[in-house]
């Protein structure tokens, strides 16, 4: 692909990946890492790796978002 949509990823990328690590809430982090990993898979896709992009897509953007809501889930249940 273009240089330039290799540039927009890995500027969304970036930008995206400081809104996570500066999200107080874990329900907002699980959210925005969710939206990080589509970017990452864009990014993959970019940079012409299928293989990756599909896996970050099943584990990055839909199981670990859910595992982070569901152990917040159970923390709060605990208290």
């Amino acid at each position: 692909m273009s240089q330039a949509v290799v540039a927009a990823s890995l500027t969304f990328v970036l930008l995206m990946g400081t809104a996570v690590a500066l999200s107080n809430a874990p329900e907002r982090q699980a959210v925005t890492l969710s939206v990080l990993g589509l970017g990452l898979t864009v990014l993959f896709l970019a940079l012409q790796a299928p293989d990756v992009a599909l896996s970050q897509l099943g584990v990055g953007s839909a199981v670990l978002p859910l595992m982070v809501m569901l152990a917040v889930r159970k923390v709060r249940s605990i208290r």
